[in-house]
């Protein structure tokens, strides 16, 4: 699998036709009247890992990141990223055919103003955008005169002619032993969460899964089905998707909860329902324009807002979160093994960060229990280390060499979905290692041992994770925890913890990230991440309810890279327990070498003074 992953990034980095390509697409320009188009990294949910089909960003640029723009005149072109990907574009992209704009430095919206006459049309697929980005690119760009236009069908797809098909991936019932909840229940607390509304689309197949208690595997990495679904009020749900994507099994456990359409007939019952003046709420993150474009136009209200799912799916149930332990307890031991393996193999100079990579998926695929990787691994040696979202390639795959590495991997379960950083010293750490590492340690210490009162943003506690950073001048440019699903999405919102934050609070059963960070560019770069599950608290005298963190992951922290003298004692006795339960919990579950190798990775710290003053009490006994 990691073998055909990095060969199709080479492929799509590859620039060589992007001349061509170009030329063909501005050949369409004419036939459809416009000046030029716009063409986001987006499948028609908004979805993070898209098909291939779907890939129209890389296919045109050879761009392979997760999140981008490119706007392509008739007369100049230009891609737009964010800070994760400004390495990564370099490489990927032929700068003689696109500038390349960071988001953080030109707009999108400045540079059309800039380079597109007054009066042209600016051509965009009403599938791949949301009204909210239409509406706020219409309104920048309304004193210029430049009009918006919707061309269907996208005519990348009329150029690309080695297009792979749309994902056929079978769905199946996930079953009540994990979900912990029926689906007609889950339906029933929907319906009565519309308020006004007459129903909900459900455009975010996400909450689609959840909501019917399905999986499926059109899309890598993330188990659900490309759908879309109807909850009335005063109707049967509707579910929209393929009917190839259905056995035996799945069609008949759904059947009983909804009527099963295909995908096409979904603006057909939106028409009818706009006729009928429904009002129906919008997933403003997620449904298409052209959705909310045909209902309105056939008299419906159209609510944009919040999923009401969402919330709902963030706030794990109890058979979720023992799901989530047991997923962590096996994962664990696959990371035991992998950083055995690797300690072993390291400090020989011959791994790369490829090797490294699909060692660690292979000791996953060894619990016998993993579906997929829930995100392409991040395997980073020394400077590439210092790309917070560095992705191998054959093409910038490092060999690993005295210094620091960084793995940041996670793994889809039937019962849950891990992410794990974890930074490791190969040979002895520099000094200045040693401190940054150890001052992030203790902001990721600081969240995992906060308490705070019911009702908290991760906003008001993400500087928890950076005070130690502060002190010493230094900080890191990601947020500090996102959430995660249940066997879904390793990225899952309302919940983060960051400066931006959310308006979601933390709730008692959701699950975050806790991964503070530095990185020192050119260098090496440092990250430590567990997931946690919010618990509730009881402190005596209480005034207020409190909730705190369980830590979820079990994976030895390099305690070679750890400074003593810059922790507390209560720091001290976080780590020293933290290693004590991963000690006692993956050691029964892996072979005696690699428990030898756990025993010695988890040995207690403590602080040079207090060894000395251990001497001094021994030398008077």
């Amino acid at each position: 699998m990691f073998d055909s992953l990095y060969q199709s990034f080479e492929d799509h980095a590859d620039p060589s036709k992007g001349a061509e390509k170009v030329a063909a697409l501005r050949a369409e320009f004419g036939r459809l009247g416009i000046g030029g188009l716009l063409i986001p990294r987006a499948d028609e949910h908004q979805n993070e890992f898209v098909a291939p089909c779907e890939e129209r960003l890389a296919w045109l640029t050879g761009f392979t990141g997760s999140a981008g723009l490119a706007i392509v005149l008739k007369e100049r072109a230009a891609i737009f990223v964010d800070g994760r990907y400004a390495i990564a574009v370099q490489y990927q992209v032929d700068s003689s055919i696109f500038a390349i704009a960071a988001l953080s430095e030109t707009s999108p919206q400045q540079w059309l103003k800039d380079n597109l006459a007054p009066g042209a049309r600016l051509g965009y697929d009403p599938w791949l955008h949301t009204p909210g980005q239409v509406g706020r690119l219409a309104k920048a760009l309304q004193s210029t005169g430049i009009e918006l236009a919707e061309v269907e069908p996208n005519p990348i797809d009329a150029i690309w002619h080695e297009r792979p098909p749309p994902p056929a991936g079978a769905i199946h019932v996930h079953g009540r032993k994990f979900a912990g909840e029926t689906a007609k229940h889950k339906i029933a607390r929907i319906v009565s969460a519309l308020g006004e509304s007459s129903g909900l689309l459900v455009s975010d197949p996400h909450s689609v899964a959840w909501l019917f208690n399905i999986r499926g595997h059109d899309i890598a990495h993330t188990p659900v089905p490309l759908s879309y679904a109807l909850i009335l009020k005063d109707r049967r749900p509707r579910l929209y998707a393929s009917a190839q994507k259905f056995g035996a099994v799945a069609r008949r456990s759904l059947a009983s909860l909804a009527n099963i359409e295909e995908p096409e007939c979904l603006a057909r019952d939106l028409k009818a329902l706009g006729a009928e003046n429904k009002k129906l709420l919008f997933d403003s993150a997620t449904v298409p324009c052209k959705l909310t474009g045909v209902f309105k136009q056939a008299g419906g209200i159209c609510e944009l807002g919040a999923d009401p799912i969402a919330a709902r799916k963030a706030c794990k149930n109890r058979a979720e979160l023992e799901g989530a332990r047991n997923a962590h307890l096996r994962d664990g031991a696959a990371l035991a093994c992998f950083l055995h393996w690797f300690a072993g193999h390291a400090p020989g100079g011959k791994l790369s960060e490829i090797d490294a990579a699909l060692a660690l998926e292979v000791f996953r695929r060894d619990t016998k229990r993993l579906k997929d990787i829930s995100f392409p691994t991040i395997s980073a040696a020394g400077a590439n280390a210092a790309i917070p979202h560095y992705h191998v390639t054959a093409g910038s795959n490092a060999k690993i060499g005295k210094g620091i590495f960084l793995i940041d991997s996670g793994g889809q379960y039937e019962d849950g979905t891990t992410d794990v950083t974890r930074t490791i010293a190969v040979g002895t750490p520099a000094a200045i290692m040693r401190d940054r590492f150890t001052r992030v340690l203790k902001g990721h210490i600081a969240i995992a041992r906060a308490v705070f009162p019911k009702g908290t943003t991760g906003a008001q506690i993400d500087a928890l994770a950076r005070v130690s950073l502060w002190q010493a001048g230094l900080d890191f440019d990601h947020g500090t925890g996102h959430g995660v699903g249940s066997y879904l999405s390793v990225h899952e919102g309302p919940q983060r913890i960051a400066k931006s934050g959310s308006a979601a609070s933390l709730e008692p059963g959701m699950i975050v990230s806790n991964e503070p960070g530095y990185y020192l560019a050119g260098h090496w770069g440092i990250r430590i991440e567990n997931l946690l599950a919010v618990e509730q608290r009881k402190i005596a005298g209480e005034e207020r309810a409190t909730l705190g963190f369980e830590t979820l992951t079990l994976a030895p922290i390099d305690r070679t890279l750890i400074e003593p003298r810059l922790l507390d004692a209560g720091e001290i006795g976080w780590i020293n327990a933290y290693h004590t339960r991963v000690r006692q919990t993956i050691s029964p579950l892996v072979e005696p070498r690699v428990r030898r190798w756990l025993r010695a990775a988890t040995e207690p710290l403590s602080r040079p003074d207090e060894k000395a003053r251990a001497k001094t009490r021994k030398a008077r006994a």
